[in-house]
């Protein structure tokens, strides 16, 4: 009997994770409409991109990425050497006999590879994103309905507050300050305390208004542990008449 105090194992899903790819050397197989898509998801994470395919199969856009030089291009077939120095392979080619052989020297070199369309040959599957600056929100239906996914993420992106990016970069640039002015390894639960209360603090309205200069003055109250909300933060720069001369408050916080 399922014990209600823990979640049950609900199993059949996938590890979601973020995968930083940053300078991994990604090959792709291919060049039509579906190796555009893979092309640009790899470069947005700033991947190094070989791509293999025959210049007469190449889609508009996977050929303007070549012309600018976003990516390397060898113009034949796949060959096994291809392989050599590649950290993850994405191939997209109508030759499934092709793709299967692909898929069986990755896993001989153990080289994580998606095989499109194939799921059952593929150690990770791409879902629909939503990008805003920061913000990724992924919606994966495990291989099974690619154009669901699509659907269920454009209603939440549609649901979303807006300039929510916007504030995550903020609070992003705010972290790294505090790094600077906490950089010690014991400041860590602080330091992780510390913003917690800041994000439950202040709105998404008030990390889009954030300056540097507010982000300087908040830093001042790292040290007491102290979280003043934005306008009495303004009020002690003199933007607001309603600081009353004590430390870390303000009339009508």
């Amino acid at each position: 009997m399922a014990d209600p105090k823990y979640p049950e194992v609900q199993g059949g899903g996938s590890l979601i994770l973020a995968w930083q790819i940053r300078n991994k050397r990604v090959l792709v197989v291919g060049g039509g409409e579906v190796a555009a898509g893979r092309i640009l998801n790899v470069l947005n994470a700033d991947a190094k991109v070989t791509v293999v395919s025959p210049r007469e199969g190449l889609n508009p856009e996977v050929a303007y990425r070549i012309e600018k030089g976003q990516v390397d291009y060898v113009d034949r077939k796949f060959e096994p050497s291809d392989l050599d120095g590649v950290d993850m392979v994405l191939t997209a080619v109508d030759d499934p006999e092709a793709s299967t052989q692909i898929w069986k020297l990755c896993k001989e070199k153990r080289i994580a590879a998606n095989i499109a369309d194939v799921p059952p040959e593929c150690d990770f599957y791409f879902g629909s994103v939503h990008r805003d600056g920061p913000l990724q929100i992924m919606v994966s239906t495990n291989g099974k309905g690619p154009r669901l996914a699509n659907i269920v993420r454009r209603q939440i992106a549609a649901n979303l507050p807006p300039r929510l990016g916007d504030a995550i970069t903020k609070v992003g640039k705010l972290r790294q300050k505090l790094r600077k002015v906490a950089p010690g390894p014991e400041e860590g639960p602080k330091r992780m305390a510390w913003m917690i209360k800041v994000s439950d603090t202040y709105s998404l309205d008030d990390f889009c208004e954030m300056d540097d200069e507010d982000m300087e003055a908040l830093l001042g109250f790292y040290g007491p542990d102290e979280v003043p909300r934005l306008e009495c933060l303004r009020a002690m720069r003199g933007e607001l008449a309603a600081f009353d001369g004590s430390f870390g408050f303000c009339v009508g916080c």
